[in-house]
Parts: structure tokens; sequence; C-alpha cells
């Protein structure tokens, strides 16, 4: 069966543009410290980048997190049961949702992402890997709650947030889209997710500073990005790539630091940025078991699994929703 051309739900203007892009741009720009959310990193070009991303010897998750559903595949679906549809956070890895799809003998795959090009894409091949398994993809901000197709809506559901996505966000949103996750999948659903674990700070640099100047690439595309959706004239070479471990928040931070004096404007609005002040574009939280169990419990999500790599340096956790509880 072929993939379905897909819903949607991004609201766009009259010219095309994605509404919440420019005001997250505008807004965030016009913070003492500026900061644009992390993802809209990814449209086409950046989706494309980060596959590349995933592929460097420096970065440790994907290899990680592959290794998990590789050796522990058959525990996850016993624990998962035959007959959930998959619905996936993001367009399909072309590694790790096929080893996840072919472990637990799902009903359907409804892949949610903001890209739609490369959703459509990465859904087609999916597609031609399963042939008999109906692929549904929805063009959606999947943070907040998605009305998914009618066709999945009434089967039992298993989320799929791989690559530790949930650590670009600070506490407070990711308890959020915890939150929305529940509502979009609905009672009784579960959810495996990839949570990266607190690690040596030279080995969490590395992979966001990579030598082949991947990331690098992968953050500067944001400013491409800016300049031709937004109509901006941001000078990127004026900019340069930066990872620091910020240890009260046990993260990695990303930011485009200005190399000089810079000005420039983006719809019509003027910014000026002195010569070391930053856009602060990604946080990657790093968790502990402790830590981990309190985000998903935040956020309505109660663990049923837990697995690591032999290195211990990622963790694959498979949660079901929990009934809303006012008191312990």
């Amino acid at each position: 069966m072929t993939a379905s051309t897909g819903l949607k739900l991004v609201e766009r203007d009259a010219s095309g543009v994605d509404r919440a892009f420019r005001a997250d741009v505008l807004a965030g720009l016009a913070q003492p410290q500026k900061a644009i959310p992390a993802r809209w990193f990814y449209d086409d070009a950046g989706s494309e980048l980060f596959e590349d991303i995933t592929r460097l010897p420096e970065y440790y998750a994907t290899r990680a997190e592959t290794e998990i559903l590789r050796a522990r595949s058959g525990e996850i679906a016993d624990l998962v049961g035959p007959g959930r549809a998959v619905v996936e956070f993001g367009s399909g890895s072309s590694v790790k949702t096929p080893l996840l799809l072919s472990a637990i003998d799902p009903s359907a795959y409804v892949p949610l992402d903001i890209a739609g090009d490369f959703l459509r894409a990465s859904s087609a091949a999916l597609a031609e890997k399963f042939p008999g398994l109906p692929v549904w993809p929805v063009e959606a901000d999947f943070m907040r709650r998605v009305e998914l197709p009618a066709e999945a809506a009434q089967l039992p559901k298993l989320g799929f947030f791989p690559g530790s996505t949930i650590g670009n966000m600070i506490a407070r949103t990711a308890t959020d889209l915890l939150r929305s996750m529940r509502e979009t999948l609905g009672e009784g659903a579960m959810l495996l997710i990839g949570m990266d674990l607190v690690k040596d700070e030279s080995v969490l640099t590395a992979a966001y500073d990579d030598a082949a100047g991947v990331t690098a690439a992968f953050n500067l595309n944001l400013l491409t990005r800016i300049n031709r959706e937004l109509d901006g004239d941001i000078d990127v070479e004026a900019f340069r790539h930066e990872a620091r471990w910020n240890d009260t928040f046990a993260r990695i931070e990303m930011h485009l630091v200005a190399r000089a004096d810079v000005s420039f404007t983006v719809s019509g609005q003027p910014f000026a940025m002195r010569a070391g002040t930053s856009i602060h574009t990604e946080n990657s939280h790093k968790f502990t078991r402790r830590s981990a169990q309190t985000l998903l419990a935040a956020g309505g999500w109660e663990p049923r699994g837990r697995w690591t790599d032999s290195a211990g340096q990622f963790m694959l956790v498979l949660a079901e929703a929990c009934a809303p509880r006012s008191a312990p």
C-alpha cells in the first residue's frame, strides 16, 4: 500500500509562510537574549542535514538508540502487544522506525511532521518498505494536540518519539508536549521515547560540534531559512556556530554567535546585535533515570520498561498514559 498524501494542519498566511514560524522568530529576536525554538531547524534542508548528523562518528545517540531497538525489540513488542497504530512525532528515520515497525506488528503508521516535503518523502519510503501497512502522514506542528486521520482515531496507539528530541525543550515546554501527546494519542496509549543520559562533557560537546562542521551547517541553515521564508537579509557569514555545556541545567546549548556588530531585518522589522552576543537556537537536556521519571510523570506517563545501550549512554523508555490525579 502506498502512503496517502496526508493531512495538512499547518496554518499559513496568504504568502504561504507558516504563521507560527514568523511569530516565534520575531518574538525571539526581540528578546535581550535572542532565541529561536529548535523545532524551526527542520525545513527540508535542515531535516536532511540532521540525517547527516546522525551518521557522524561523534554523534553517539543514533547508534546507541539503534542498538537498543535491535537488542530489545522482542521485549518491547511483548509489552506493546500487536495491532497498535504507531504515531511518530517527527518524520520516520530510515533506520530506527523500520526496526520498530518490524518488531511490533502495527495496524498503521501515522508520522507527524512540520516539514511537509520531507514528511511525504520519508512516508513514501516506509510505505514501499512495508507494502501491507497503511501509512497516513500528517503535516502538523506536534507541539500541540493533533487531530489524527479518521482511520486511526479508534485504533489503540503507540507514540514513538526517538532521538531524545524531548531534551530540546525546557522542563515546562517538555511537560506541555508530553501532555499534548497524551491528548493526541488518547486513553490507553503507550509512548516509546528516547532520552539521552548525562555523561562526560567532552563526549557531549564533540557530538554537537563535529570536526566535519555538519552540525554548524545545520545550525546556520536556520538563518538561511529565515532569509528565504521571512524576507530576511541576515548575513549568514557574520555568525558562527558554538556548542556550550551548561552544567546548571544539565544541557548542551547551541548558539549562533555574531562575529562582529551586525544589523539586519526580518519581515520588515529591524534588529541589531553586538559582536560576541548570540541567538540561542537549541537546548539538548541530558537525563538521569530519576529526572526522566519525574518529567514523564509530570506529563501524564508512567514507565513500563526501560532499556540502555551497552555503554550506558542512552535510554529508551516505554510508558503508558496514566489517569489524571491531583494527589499521590
